[in-house]
């Protein structure tokens, strides 16, 4: 598929004002929430279970399936083909993910929720979280950083406030973007043949890597690997409509010509992208409203590192494609892929491993909080250095 301005433009409504409809989306989410609890509960309460927790949200599921169809169905599989055999950005893609960002996260987070704003988070604050998997201590015993204690007649490990933030934003460091990059590339006018390709190698190296670096990084002794949650997320989120894509693409081509597929079908789906990320706004945050508003502060205290960590991993990466002489196409979903995160992955991991009312649980949430404002800021900077970069 041909990476140009004029197959990228959404209705200009959407286009000019998107940050604006973000913002209105968040606060009709919220505010969804607050005027009708039962709905919002109703809505989240509709989801497929792994180990207790929600893993994935059929609700958010079909949103998600229309927003990535339509990019899905764009794509020319030749284009997949031949970006795969241009090795260098996605072993780059690779690197940046695996051997940086997870570390990177964990020093930043570290730093800030450990140090810098420790004092405003609570220095004694604790935090009341599920005891490790196979673990099985007295109450009183020592376990790392915390103790356990009994919590209505179940025993519990109770950690520093902020320890519990910084699992939550360790968690999100170890989950490059896979189905959202899509979005974010497309928008940018990036390749999406290679995008992907790296999607998909990302989501095998994550089935690898992501128990192991979580594991090491938490410190909380054997992290169990969410294979489940994993393989259905990517699954739902990425693997259906890229099927649905495929064969919807070929049909209506070989009955409808080409010409009809491009200047007809693909101007009906022109908005749907944008519309789809909307209503799957409204919904994340008509769910998770209650959570946000009722910690203000704390939401801005997790948010900070997130949005350094953000911002230093896409710089490290835009700068590292123009170094390695990538052009404007492959570099911007290069950059893009490991500064955005897995939220849906991290959530549900930070449930089965601490609980829904965790520190963690939180701070994961408030990945999802800044990642699209973020995002579309970088997707904006991206359109505007394509001078950078050859093409």
């Amino acid at each position: 598929m041909s990476a140009n301005g004029n197959e990228r433009k959404m209705t200009s409504i959407f286009e000019r004002y998107l940050t604006v409809w973000v913002g209105l989306c968040i606060i009709g989410g919220i505010l969804l929430g607050k005027l009708a609890p039962d709905l919002a509960k109703t809505l989240d309460g509709m989801s497929i279970n792994v180990g207790g927790a929600p893993v994935v949200s059929i609700p958010i599921a079909f949103c998600l399936f229309f927003m990535m169809y339509p990019i899905m169905v764009k794509i020319d599989f030749a284009s997949v083909i031949k970006a795969g055999k241009s090795g260098k950005p996605v072993f780059f893609t690779l690197f940046l993910n695996w051997c940086i960002k997870p570390f990177t996260m964990y020093a930043i987070s570290l730093f800030f929720l450990g140090f810098l704003l420790k004092s405003f988070i609570g220095t004694e604050a604790m935090d009341l979280v599920k005891m490790p998997f196979g673990l099985d201590l007295p109450v009183g015993a020592q376990h790392g950083a915390g103790n356990i204690v009994l919590q209505d007649g179940v025993k519990m490990l109770q950690i520093p406030l902020w320890r519990s933030y910084l699992a939550g934003c360790i968690l999100l460091g170890i989950a490059p973007c896979t189905a959202m990059v899509l979005v974010w590339s497309y928008l940018s006018r990036g390749n999406d043949g290679l995008t992907l390709v790296m999607v998909a190698v990302n989501s095998l190296t994550m089935l690898v890597l992501y128990g192991i670096l979580g594991g090491f990084l938490l410190g909380v002794g054997k992290l169990p690997i969410p294979w489940q949650a994993l393989v259905l997320s990517v699954g739902i989120y990425v693997a259906l409509p890229l099927v649905a894509g495929y064969f919807s693409r070929k049909w209506i081509i070989s009955t409808k010509g080409e010409t009809w597929f491009k200047e007809k079908f693909l101007g009906i789906l022109t908005p749907v992208t944008i519309s789809a990320l909307l209503l799957t706004l409204v919904l994340l945050f008509s769910f998770k409203g209650e959570v946000i508003t009722a910690n203000p502060l704390t939401i801005l205290w997790i948010a900070i590192p997130l949005f350094i960590q953000t911002i230093f991993i896409f710089g490290l990466g835009y700068a590292g494609a123009r170094v390695l002489k990538l052009n404007y196409e492959d570099a911007a979903p290069a950059a893009m892929i490991g500064a955005s995160n897995h939220f849906e992955v991290a959530i549900a991991t930070a449930v089965m491993l601490f609980g829904l009312s965790s520190g963690a649980a939180l701070a994961t949430v408030v990945g999802v909080l800044i990642e699209v404002p973020v995002m579309l800021m970088l997707v904006g900077f991206c359109k505007r250095t394509t001078h950078w970069f050859d093409h």
